[in-house]
């Protein structure tokens, strides 16, 4: 496909670019001792052979990422299911979901896709602040993502978002291909999930017409990711220790890296995918109307209900309402079997975080709100 060359920093590598890609993936001495680890039993001169032999980006993730995530998910699952009664599968979307995992929310829903029947997967989002080195970003833009530029000046900003947003127009009008976002920039710590209106303003940056024709045109489909366990439930409550105590402290590319590995290597229990139906209706019919000061507020907030709704509660879930809140509401929602394992799991991962002053009540509270916070927003969703 002739891609227009505006989009060449940012977008996935097209398939006449593969082989010259491939060649210096297969040169890089980190790439090869990664390959080594993520697939031990098979020599390296056989993975370049299976390389080479992908004519195309969907090729790739089909022999590369598929077999290795049902092998991940074998060991560290019980199981990742989707539910798409709600959309046509011979149709494009851009899902947005929830942000539970840095590398598996995209991957995971690739893979469901390619189970379900889809003949493609996603052009993905990925902030530039992950791509800690060539290789990755090699690797990354031969997996289907695009590059949202995070590090660009102020500036350079607006320029940048306007480009991305035509560029997610390109991928559904011409490429006909799907997307997945993140409803926010960075995972919301607490699992209070909400979308930022600055993500569908920037998306609204694209395509021609009024802001909600423009989202109408890329056939938004909100996505709710649940985790029965976050593996990175521990250094998110530590984060916001270290952010409480010093309010200047930033996370560095080394605990990025480590949170990486942590979300894809942890266990998470079971785990469940619910589409919502597209919303182009709700952006025609009803928001359309809406006065321009309002509009992107509104959209968020029926994203957000729709991202709730679909919520799946776990055990979890429900005795971290209870213990957080203290309301009867949620007593009788499970057993005391449940309630023991799950405050053992907690002290736990607790017990995981090395830290000055670790402060024990704080990480308990924090950790309990991360359960928590889906079932009192599912809840509150259901409800309205």
């Amino acid at each position: 496909m002739n891609v227009p060359s505006q989009y060449d920093a940012i977008r996935p590598f097209e398939p006449e670019e593969l082989p010259e890609v491939f060649d210096r993936l297969i040169g890089d001495a980190t790439f090869r001792q990664v390959a080594a680890v993520v697939f031990p039993q098979v020599p390296f001169e056989a993975l370049v052979a299976k390389m080479r032999g992908c004519a195309t980006n969907l090729d790739f993730q089909k022999t590369f990422c598929y077999p290795f995530l049902k092998d991940l998910l074998a060991k560290a699952s019980k199981g990742c299911d989707i539910d798409l009664s709600a959309i046509d599968i011979t149709k494009r979307y851009t899902f947005v979901s929830n942000h539970r995992d840095i590398v598996l929310d995209s991957a995971l829903l690739d893979m469901l896709l390619i189970d379900e029947g889809f003949s493609t997967t996603c052009e993905i989002a990925i902030g530039d602040n992950l791509l800690a080195a060539p290789w990755i970003k090699d690797l990354v833009r031969v997996n289907k993502s695009f590059i949202v530029e995070r590090s660009a000046s102020m500036r350079e900003m607006l320029a940048s978002s306007k480009r991305m947003a035509e560029y997610m127009h390109f991928v559904i009008d011409e490429k006909n291909d799907n997307i997945w976002i993140a409803q926010r920039e960075g995972r919301a710590k607490d699992s209070d999930d909400r979308t930022q209106p600055s993500v569908l303003k920037m998306m609204a940056m694209g395509g021609t017409g009024s802001a909600s024709e423009r989202l109408a045109a890329l056939h938004i489909v909100p996505v709710a990711i649940s985790y029965e366990y976050d593996p990175c439930d521990w250094l998110k409550a530590m984060e916001m220790q270290l952010k409480r105590d010093n309010p200047e402290w930033k996370k560095t590319k080394a605990d990025d890296v480590r949170s990486m590995q942590t979300g894809i290597m942890g266990y998470k229990g079971r785990i469940h995918y619910q589409c919502a139906p597209c919303i182009d209706t709700y952006l025609t019919a009803t928001a359309a109307a809406l006065p321009k000061g309002e509009f992107f507020d509104a959209v968020a907030a029926h994203i957000d209900k729709a991202i709730h709704q679909g919520y799946r509660l776990y055990p979890n879930n429900l005795i971290a309402a209870h213990l957080l809140t203290g309301e009867q509401q949620w007593a009788g929602t499970y057993t005391a079997e449940e309630k023991k394992s799950f405050e053992t799991y907690l002290k736990q991962q607790i017990n995981r975080i090395e830290m000055p002053q670790k402060d024990i009540v704080f990480l308990q509270e924090k950790m309990l709100e991360m359960y928590a916070n889906p079932a009192i927003n599912h809840k509150k969703a259901v409800g309205e």
